[in-house]
């Protein structure tokens, strides 16, 4: 038996290929926090607290009770052979678990493998994290999010399913597939249009194709948008990046050809809504840019340096304010 999280809560039977949703809207939280929680006790107080937040039935208690009674038969229903229960103590309950028991706990541990490979063999880490995120069937615990238990699990499953793409496009790289690779990046981007590593892997993806002008390009996509998102300048990382790819000799050079260069998308998991694709299929790709090179060159390096120099200047500041500070003391 598994409990799925990665997407609508479930419960699977893989022997018998039985996939039962709990019907109820409060079953699905339940069995969410207890999901998340497996092998802790929850306390009554947290899980009344998950299903009915500040307005709780006239008799919390009870009404917690008939739900778990519910789970109970579910697990039945899946095929529980008694590895997979639910305990009652004085003070909440418990889920019990068998081994490899939830699609999160496999998705860690192949991310965990394909981090462990990733630089002695980049071929297998795209194999592994491809593997990993192909377990995603939509956003964590959808339908469950009812209280402080379920969204903090959810948002950080969501922000360790964006480290597993960045992991796997640098594999990607490392193993030749920047040709293959754009695409899947511009609609990220699209996607998470404020995350800042995937603008920087689309770069190096572009510049290692030839084609230098879209991947400076992409740095001034990334600078527009985070200054009318956040009021902020691209980080250190996107800087470095743009000077490499300006200064000749300094981008490390693409790797041979990888031995098989299949596609990546199987790798992007389902998502929600589609406003971020209809922003990504707008982004220029292959011929359709229209940079003047020359122009575009001189006009980064003059934007460069003048980020250097207001960097210089803060220092200074710095500096002042400090000595001032102490010569007070």
């Amino acid at each position: 038996m598994q409990f799925r999280i990665l997407g609508p809560v479930e419960i699977h039977d893989e022997r018998r290929g039985l996939r039962i949703v709990p019907t109820g809207s409060k079953q699905r939280v339940l069995l969410g926090a207890l999901v998340v929680k497996a092998g802790h006790l929850v306390s009554y107080h947290r899980l009344i607290d998950e299903l009915w937040g500040e307005h709780p039935p006239a008799n919390p208690a009870n009404a917690l009770q008939a739900h778990v009674a519910r789970l109970r038969k579910l697990l039945e229903d899946a095929g529980s052979t008694g590895q997979e229960r639910i305990d009652t103590h004085a003070l909440g309950y418990q889920l019990h678990t068998g081994p490899d028991a939830t699609d999160a706990g496999r998705f860690h541990r192949l991310c965990a493998q394909g981090r462990a490979v990733i630089a002695t063999d980049p071929e297998r880490a795209v194999h592994l994290l491809r593997q990993a995120l192909a377990l995603w069937r939509g956003p964590a615990l959808q339908g469950s999010l009812g209280g402080d238990i379920c969204l903090a699990e959810a948002a950080q499953l969501e922000e360790n399913r964006l480290v597993a793409l960045e992991t796997l496009y640098e594999a990607g790289l490392r193993a030749g597939l920047h040709h293959e690779i754009t695409g899947e990046l511009e609609e990220l981007i699209g996607d998470n249009p404020v995350r800042e590593r995937f603008y920087e892997l689309l770069m190096v993806a572009l510049h290692r194709c030839g084609r230098q002008a879209e991947a400076l390009g992409t740095y001034e996509r990334a600078r527009t948008r985070l200054a009318d998102e956040l009021g902020v300048e691209p980080g250190a990382a996107l800087h470095r990046r743009v000077r490499s790819i300006l200064s000749p000799g300094r981008e490390q050079p693409a790797p041979a050809a990888a031995r098989s260069a299949a596609p990546m998308v199987r790798s992007l998991p389902p998502r929600p809504d589609t406003a971020g694709r209809r922003a990504a299929s707008t982004a220029p790709r292959g011929g359709a840019v229209v940079l003047d090179l020359g122009d575009e060159l001189a006009r980064l390096r003059r934007r460069l340096e003048n980020l250097t120099r207001e960097q210089e200047d803060l220092a200074r500041r710095m500096d002042q304010l400090t000595a001032r500070t102490a010569a007070a003391r």
